[in-house]
């Protein structure tokens, strides 16, 4: 694919991730510090419907010789020490960074800060990437899929995957439907009841 082609395409995909984004309201800090506390779970409901299309569409393409696979080393410490980080790193801003965007078009000043610091702690990883193979966290048994693990192709495997998540979509739409998490609760605030006032604005004296 040429550079001409990319760019277009890769802004086309941005625009339409963000639109969702924003619709989905999973760009707000409370609806996504109430998932890591376990108070909301429209953000989940939304990475799960993304990567069970996701691996329908691939299946599809990479069964059709459209795309070939290109899987990333299985680097299971690098992937629990990274993820505990990142982890801690959204709770704490309260935006990941795929959301920071969204909040700064939004106009929360404060995602300035999370987007600097997040292209800081990417400059400073790229420096110490080398360092960082030579020790446990570049150990793993490199490149493998779940198909692999399976013994099963990769359509079957993606397919079954996109199914248990589906399935785990519906369950958790049933427990918390999503109008209970999204509208006048979309700060997060999820413990308000619903026939409880709204605050009074206060409007300082002239």
């Amino acid at each position: 694919m040429s550079l001409f082609v990319a760019v277009p395409i890769g802004l086309a995909m941005g625009v339409v991730f963000g639109f969702l984004l924003e619709k989905g309201r999973v760009f707000e800090p409370g609806i996504i510090v109430g998932q890591m506390q376990l108070r909301s779970f429209v953000m989940l409901k939304m990475f799960l419907a993304a990567v069970a299309t996701g691996a329908v569409v691939l299946a599809a393409l990479n069964g059709l010789g459209i795309v070939k696979l290109q899987p990333k080393a299985a680097l299971y410490a690098a992937d629990v020490v990274g993820g505990l980080i990142l982890g801690i790193g959204i709770a704490l801003a309260g935006a990941c960074p795929g959301t920071t965007l969204a909040q700064i078009g939004a106009g929360y000043r404060d995602a300035i800060f999370t987007l600097i610091g997040g292209l800081a702690g990417a400059v400073t990883f790229s420096y110490a990437e080398p360092w960082l193979k030579t020790t446990f966290l570049g150990q793993g048994q490199g490149k493998i899929t779940f198909a692999d693990l399976l013994g099963v192709p990769y359509w079957s495997g993606a397919l079954g995957l996109a199914a248990t998540l589906i399935a785990v979509l519906i369950g958790l739409e049933l427990w918390r439907p999503w109008r209970a998490e999204i509208g006048r609760n979309a700060d997060g605030d999820l413990d308000v009841p619903a026939d409880r006032p709204a605050r009074p604005r206060i409007v300082p004296a002239e």
